[in-house]
Parts: C-alpha cells; sequence; structure tokens
C-alpha cells in the first residue's frame, strides 16, 4: 500500500498521480484527507495532555518526597484524570490509525512517472515486435480446432468434471504441457539464475492482502473452507505463483547484500474471472485452472526500473528460444494492475484471430507489496531497515503459450510443428493426428 506517512504530506500530489488512472481512483482520498486531519489533531492533542501527565507526575513525586499530603492527593487525582483522558485520546488515535490503513488497503499504486498516459489498453504504446508474422497459404484454424482434431485437447469432459472453463489435454497435448513447464524453469535456473521454489497452492488471506489481491480482488478468487464460510483460518486458492512467493520475506528484514533476490515457481492457478462477462468463453484463454511459471524479484529501491528490464528481457526469451513471434507494450496509467507503478506487456501473435493476446505481465511495484506485506532490508549491518522493491512476470503462462504453437505452428494437413527448444522434452518434432 501507499505510505500512509506521505500521502498525508503531499495529499495533492497523491490526489494527481492516482487521477492518471481514473477519476475514481482520485476519488478515493476523498475518505481518506479527513482522517489524516483527525490523526494529525488527535497527535497534537495526545501528545500535550502527555506532557501535562508526565509533569504532574513529576510534581507529584517531589510532594511526596515533601509530605504535604493534601497537594500528593491532588496531584494524585489529576494525574488519574490525565491517564484517562490520554487512554481515551489513544484508544481514538487507534481506530483512525486502523481506518486509514483499511482504507488505503483499497487505494492503487501511483503511476510511475515513466508510465504513459492513457485511459485503456487502446492507449499502450508498442515498445518493440520479435519475429515476422507468420503466413499461412490456408485460413489458419483457432486452438480448440487445431487440439480436438488432434486429439489433445478435451473441453466436453473437462466440462463434465468440472463445469465450464476447464481443459483436459490428453496425450501429446498433456506432455507438451509438461515439457512447457520444464523448459520455462530450467531456461529461468540455468540461465537466468533465479532459484527454483515450489509453494503451496493454498495460502492465507494476509498473503494476498500482501500482494494487494485482498481487499480489491476478493470476488475474483476461489476460497476455501470445512465447516465455516466465515473460518477466518480459511484458505484462498492462489491466483498466481505471485502470492505464495513474494510472502516467502513476509515479515522479514533481509541483509542488503543479499539482494537482488530471484525466483521462479511452477504452480496452477485459480480464478474466477468474476468480471471477465463471457469474454474468451472458448478455448484456453480464460480458464479457472491454468498453469503459470512465475518470476519474482527482491531488489534494493534504486535498482527498480532496470531490474523491470531485466525481468522482462527474462521473459521474452521465452519466447524468442520457442521462436513466437511477440510484441512488447507499456501499459498506459488507465490500464496498470493495481499494485503496479510500471508494467511491460508480452502480447503474442494468435494468427485464427488476426491478434496480439497477452501471455505475460512484467510489473514493478516500488515498495507497495513490501509494505503491506512488511518486507524489508538493511543495506549495511546495523543500519535502519527500508522497505525492499518487488517485482514479477509470468515466465510465461503456459497454456496461452500451449495456444500459441497450436496456431503459429499449424500446417496445412493438420500437425502442428513442434519448437525445437522442446523437441528433446517431447521426443518428436511434430503433433500429428493418430
Amino acid at each position: 500500500m501507499l505510505d500512509g506517512r506521505w500521502v498525508a504530506d503531499h495529499l495533492e500530489e497523491a490526489r494527481a498521480g492516482l487521477a492518471r488512472r481514473s477519476k475514481e481512483a482520485s476519488a478515493l482520498l476523498d475518505a481518506v484527507g479527513p482522517l489524516f486531519e483527525r490523526r494529525r489533531e488527535l497527535i497534537g492533542k495526545t501528545e500535550a495532555l502527555q506532557a501535562r501527565r508526565n509533569a504532574a507526575n513529576e510534581e507529584m513525586s517531589k510532594l511526596a518526597k515533601g509530605g504535604d499530603k493534601t497537594a500528593f492527593a491532588a496531584r494524585r487525582d489529576e494525574l488519574k484524570e490525565l491517564s484517562g483522558q490520554v487512554k481515551a485520546l489513544e484508544d481514538e488515535l487507534g481506530l483512525v490509525e486502523h481506518e486509514v490503513e483499511e482504507r488505503l488497503l483499497s487505494i492503487p499504486n501511483l503511476p510511475h512517472a515513466t508510465t504513459p498516459d492513457g485511459q485503456s489498453s487502446d492507449d499502450n504504446p508498442v515498445e518493440r515486435t520479435w519475429g515476422d508474422k507468420p503466413s499461412y497459404d490456408f485460413e489458419p484454424k483457432p486452438h480448440w480446432e487445431v487440439g480436438a482434431a488432434l486429439g489433445i485437447l478435451d473441453f466436453e469432459r473437462a466440462s463434465k468434471l468440472s463445469g465450464a472453463r476447464f481443459s483436459v489435454l490428453w496425450g501429446m497435448g498433456a506432455r507438451l504441457e509438461r515439457a512447457l513447464v520444464a523448459f520455462m524453469l530450467d531456461l529461468h535456473t540455468r540461465e537466468h539464475g533465479y532459484t527454483e521454489v515450489y509453494p503451496p497452492f493454498m495460502v492465507k488471506a494476509a498473503a494476498l492482502r500482501g500482494t494487494g489481491q485482498l481487499p480489491k480482488f476478493e470476488a475474483d478468487l476461489f476460497k476455501t473452507f470445512r465447516n465455516d464460510p466465515e473460518d477466518p483460518e480459511a484458505l484462498y486458492l492462489i491466483p498466481t505463483a505471485e502470492v505464495p512467493v513474494t510472502n516467502l520475506h513476509a515479515d522479514e528484514i533481509l541483509e542488503g547484500e543479499s539482494l537482488p533476490r530471484a525466483y521462479t515457481a511452477y504452480t496452477p492457478c485459480f480464478r474466477s474471472e468474476a468480471g471477465s462477462y463471457g469474454k474468451d468463453v472458448r478455448g484456453l484463454i480464460r480458464q479457472h485452472q491454468f498453469d503459470k511459471v512465475e518470476v519474482v524479484r527482491f531488489v534494493p529501491p534504486e535498482q527498480g526500473a532496470e531490474q523491470l528490464e531485466l525481468l522482462t528481457g527474462h521473459a521474452e526469451k521465452v519466447l524468442q528460444r520457442l521462436g513466437l513471434h511477440y510484441r512488447v507494450v507499456a501499459l498506459c496509467a488507465g490500464d496498470l494492475g493495481f499494485s503496479s507503478v510500471k508494467t511491460y506487456d508480452l502480447e503474442v501473435w494468435l494468427p485464427s484471430q488476426s491478434a496480439y493476446r497477452e501471455i505475460s505481465s512484467c510489473s514493478w511495484f516500488t515498495d507497495y507489496q513490501a509494505r503491506r506485506a512488511k518486507i524489508r532490508y538493511r543495506a549495511e549491518p546495523k543500519a535502519k531497515p527500508r522497505f525492499v522493491h518487488t517485482l514479477n512476470g509470468s515466465g510465461l503462462a503456459v497454456g496461452r503459450t500451449l495456444v500459441a504453437i497450436l496456431e503459429q505452428f499449424q500446417q496445412k494437413d493438420g500437425s502442428v510443428v513442434v519448437p525445437e527448444a522442446l523437441r528433446a522434452f517431447m521426443g518428436t518434432d511434430r503433433l500429428q493426428a493418430g
């Protein structure tokens, strides 16, 4: 979340920054401003009464030594009254502080100065493209038709098991999914220096608050419970590995010499897609359960911008090794994710749609997540702890990568060429029916 002290001292600057996202985001500060004023007032009154209490306490000690019982009793009664007043102010201040924090949890991060202006994905500038669009002497089919014809993709049986927006991968389809996970993890660990992590797939609410999914996006989460839906210890299925991996260092103070820290993790991800409103109802683009390989970095604040470029390059390398045509766009302020200050989206080309579709978002969060999760570091031994900066990105969304392979590498005879980087995993250079 935002630094409450900074926002209190720079309220109009914060309002202007949030206005780059939307009028609605900026308006969220309307309820916080009066709370800051009330907090400042309570702090002043509390400190003044504390000073009076301390003075009365010192005077009472002198009177006790002098033996003036009447004056001593009067000061004692005054001290008791002052202590009660201080306690009441401290209690009210605690309530105001709690409300300020709860309000800040629902306010998004401020866009970075280098994030372009704009209100929607239509305003996202293209930073670069890689490779050439594939060309065909036939009408390219959508991936769900290609997969079904190959006998590797089955939505009907998945629906029988779990309902809409689930899939079953058969045979070489399941092998391709597994090959992609192994390839991505090997690339990130062996060449990019990430430490592989295998985290839990269910987390406490605190972990989701730490990365910004709660309270804002609760409707998009799957919550589990044994007997009581209101059980405070209920767990949530993770929407992305970002949640457990980032929170590995929650409530910790890291040593500066250990930064940057870089982790990669494969996990299934679970999302209700509450706000999708019927988009991508066919195929693998928007499933309730999907696989993803995530990359996460913890860095000193002064390295945040350069580390975003580095992390984005690592995600791009996956697409390049697979030979998939894609482009990189910079998200405008109005299209940023809730916790991000700057994001690059990698968009892969899908010939059946004649469109680019997101396959990875690479984001820099400054200290927004670290403040929520209390992740700090010491630049030097005995130095005052500071909040780290966190970054993460998909490296990549596995199902969407499978989609891109089926679509970009489909052949006229219905077969699909396997990217050279995967052939050792797959044991073949082509997927074909039968």
